[in-house]
């Protein structure tokens, strides 16, 4: 009996092929665009400058290379104006063409040492520090889509 069902389940979606094609062959209305990475960071309560000077110096600094390198195409910084117990109050966000696989993000690691005149263990210790003051509460992988045209 259970292949009785199977075979009239499977004649019924070998039928309705035929009628699905045209709507599949449609292209689908969104294209994929940039990656947007958005962290959410808690700033301690009086570390805001502290952490504001980190952001306009190194983070900038940091950002500009990549830029200029063409690893990431914008980055922006939101401040939640009115955020609710828990809630970050500051947003980082990074848009970037696309994903890396290893190579290139072992290539882009050699490079943002040479660049940062640090080694890793420097890197991990100087992001350590702003632990202190600030925590990263969340981070989000978007992916820009736009209407077809």
């Amino acid at each position: 009996m259970k292949t009785f069902k199977t075979m009239i389940a499977v004649t019924a979606m070998a039928l309705a092929l035929p009628m699905a094609a045209p709507a599949a062959a449609q292209e689908f209305p969104l294209e994929p665009g940039e990656y947007s990475e958005v962290s959410g960071i808690f700033v301690n309560d009086g570390a805001e400058f502290k952490y504001a000077q980190h952001l306009a110096d190194q983070w900038v600094a940091n950002l500009e290379f990549a830029k200029s390198n063409g690893w990431v195409s914008d980055y922006k910084i939101y401040v939640n104006v009115n955020p609710r117990e828990g809630e970050p109050n500051i947003y980082l966000m990074t848009t970037f063409p696309r994903l890396l696989d290893a190579a290139e993000q072992e290539r882009r690691n050699a490079a943002w040492t040479e660049f940062s005149k640090t080694n890793v263990q420097q890197q991990i210790a100087e992001s350590g520090n702003r632990a202190e003051y600030r925590t990263v509460l969340s981070s989000m992988l978007l992916q820009e889509y736009t209407v077809r045209k």
